[in-house]
């Protein structure tokens, strides 16, 4: 992680400016595309159609946008990013100006490893499951295998985790999959699927998610590969469980669709929609007259690129140590792809 923090620093730099009570995004998602090679169940997104996808033009104009706003971190999803075919163009772009990671099913990787290898800080690959639950889940049979074949081609060449999403139909491998990311040497990083309203309901009963929640909770503080910090874990038990809720800061992350637009109050309520134009706005004045109050409380996601960064807090030093230069990771994880 040490070639990391030097961008660290100049996150954290710019975090400070909102501590006067002003808000600044320091993350930033941005859908390059909605289309995709998988059928994931649980995934809205595959099911759209895609607009005018922006040029390389545009991707830079939007990044110059998010730059002046105060963003550190960009992560890239889909849709799956390596359809596109200038992919290797709009890493690079985004590597002069952010952290820069990706969100892959891993099915193009081991193909187009040489187009983004160079130009990324850390890669994510989706698996939901061992060899025919994951194949199910993504609509597709061969997806656990060229995943697993991409993972393995870009292991040496960028770090890198496995993306998970709990569903209803995978929980009961949790564990399964972190002794995956253990024998394939990669870190591993958990959502919980949130029932979109175009998608297929997946969301795990939560009686029986308890146990899988606390048996990686268990599994991070033994020292496995775990991306998601063990106060993730206990803000979902807390809050779903326990009626404790957590406050959401949805306004430390800015979300881009593939048109260029805005995403507003978060990438769960309004299901990525967007109006205003990144380009066209000041960031930070639309921050800061946004009515963020009414999605404090809402806990109705378990994302990690909402939760982690809300449960940051300067007055606990192991979670500056654990959140910061450790797992920055964590704040850009992301949600499908």
């Amino acid at each position: 992680m040490g070639l990391l923090r030097p961008v660290v620093g100049r996150s954290i730099l710019r975090s400070m400016k909102g501590i006067n009570g002003s808000k600044v995004p320091v993350i930033a998602g941005h859908k390059l595309l909605y289309g995709c090679n998988l059928k994931c169940s649980m995934c809205p997104f595959w099911r759209r159609e895609d607009e005018e996808l922006l040029s390389l033009d545009d991707e830079i104009r939007m990044m110059e946008a998010l730059k002046r706003g105060g963003v550190s971190f960009l992560g890239f999803e889909g849709g799956e990013p390596l359809l596109r075919k200038d992919i290797g163009d709009i890493l690079q772009e985004s590597h002069k100006r952010f952290h820069t990671s990706m969100v892959s099913n891993g099915w193009l990787l081991k193909a187009r490893l040489n187009d983004v290898k160079d130009h990324l800080n850390y890669l994510f690959v989706s698996l939901d499951g061992i060899g025919e639950l994951h194949d199910t889940l993504r609509g597709v049979s061969g997806s656990f295998r060229h995943a697993i074949e991409g993972i393995e081609a870009a292991r040496d060449h960028i770090p890198m985790a496995i993306s998970s999403t709990i569903t209803r139909d995978n929980m009961h491998q949790a564990k399964d999959l972190v002794d995956l990311a253990v024998k394939l040497k990669v870190s591993i990083n958990f959502q919980i699927a949130y029932d979109y309203s175009t998608a297929d309901p997946k969301s795990p009963d939560r009686t029986r998610l308890l146990d899988a929640i606390n048996t990686l909770k268990t599994m991070k503080n033994e020292g496995y590969p775990i991306v998601n910090s063990s106060q993730y874990f206990e803000a979902v038990v807390n809050s779903w469980y326990l009626g404790e809720s957590w406050r959401c800061k949805p306004w430390l992350t800015i979300n881009v669709d593939p048109s260029g637009r805005i995403v507003q109050p978060c990438y769960v309520l309004n299901e990525y929609k967007g109006d205003l134009k990144v380009w066209d706005v000041d960031i930070r004045k639309v921050w800061n007259s946004y009515d963020w109050e009414p999605y404090e409380k809402c806990n109705k996601c378990a994302l990690a690129c909402y939760l982690e960064p809300s449960l940051f807090s300067w007055k606990n030093p192991s979670m500056v140590k654990e959140r910061i230069l450790d797992n920055v990771v964590s704040f850009i994880s992301g949600d499908l792809s």
